[in-house]
């Protein structure tokens, strides 16, 4: 995927204060992914705060500016798939368009659970234990927003290490 320029929106304002509350909470990792998660829920945006015509489909919509966090809109097209993976840091989503489904695995890359997100759903994840990989199953294109616990445009990507 490619990285696109910041895209601002007023849209995303009520989120953005959200999250900032979250943050202010000094919560652990896991903790911080619940309050995140519970401010995605509260202000999930439409899906029109992605635009469905870029190229790639990971568009920074948000980065706070002392890399507290970041926001990303992702597009994933029909049969797209991530490569199992995990992160630097705490990590919230939520489906604005379509169906997601993510696979997670244990340490030794056991399947440990399937779960399909539909429009409207939200979670949240800290590391450990947030081996995972996102898969579009449907027809149909899907949109989602992951809210990152750092500066991805500093660090470059959310994602700490593949696993193959």
């Amino acid at each position: 995927m490619t990285t696109t320029q910041i895209r601002p929106t007023t849209e995303l304002t009520a989120l953005i204060d959200g999250v900032r509350t979250a943050i202010a909470a000094h919560a652990d990792w896991s903790g911080t992914a619940q309050l995140v998660a519970q401010q995605l829920r509260r202000h999930l945006p439409s899906p029109d705060v992605v635009d469905t015509d870029e190229s790639g489909g990971y568009q920074i919509l948000h980065v706070e500016p002392d890399g507290s966090f970041s926001i990303i809109g992702l597009v994933w097209r029909p049969g797209q798939i991530t490569r199992i993976h995990d992160h630097l840091t705490w990590c919230v989503f939520g489906v604005l368009q379509g169906v997601e489904r993510e696979e997670l695995f244990d340490a030794d890359l056991n399947l440990i659970g399937v779960s399909d997100n539909l429009a409207g759903d939200v979670s949240g994840f800290a590391p450990p234990g947030d081996i995972h990989r996102v898969h579009n199953t449907a027809g149909t294109t899907a949109i989602s927003i992951h809210i990152y616990g750092t500066d991805v445009t500093r660090v470059g990507s959310s994602v700490r290490r593949y696993y193959d």
